[in-house]
């Protein structure tokens, strides 16, 4: 089980560069808060407006996290992990979105599958084993 952020799962959903290597770990199982479901479908509206994608593929792309979640991602409730998030986030000069995943990780001694460099750095200050996709 690892800890996963948007970062990562939208290098599924887009089906960037290294998707392949997400998809293993979502075979795996992971874990997540339920910010990344809200942050997930937020990046794939903001392609269609810029005219990056159609309707169409938006609409395909949500299909794919419907899928994924509850199968291969639990989703907690991201109120549980505040306090120490907002620790985490004043610690390490980091959003509280970023945080939220740290702490998830942390708590539940995990590692975190992203592909943001600096909440990894950040997480590995804070103790958290990172995998970079």
């Amino acid at each position: 089980m690892k800890a996963i952020d948007a970062s990562a799962l939208l290098k599924f959903i887009l089906r960037e560069e290294g998707w392949r290597d997400v998809a293993e770990h979502l075979e795996e199982g992971t874990a997540s808060i339920d910010l990344v479901i809200k942050e997930s479908i937020n990046a794939v509206l903001r392609r269609t407006w810029r005219g990056q994608q159609s309707l169409e593929e938006a609409s395909t792309m949500l299909g794919v996290l419907r899928e994924l979640y509850p199968k291969a991602i639990k989703v907690e409730d991201e109120d549980e992990y505040l306090e120490e998030a907002t620790l985490i986030a004043s610690n390490q000069k980091i959003t509280i979105y970023d945080a939220l995943y740290i702490a998830l990780a942390k708590r539940r001694g995990i590692p975190l599958l992203t592909s943001d460099q600096r909440q990894a750095e950040a997480a590995e200050k804070e103790g958290v084993n990172t995998i970079k996709v």
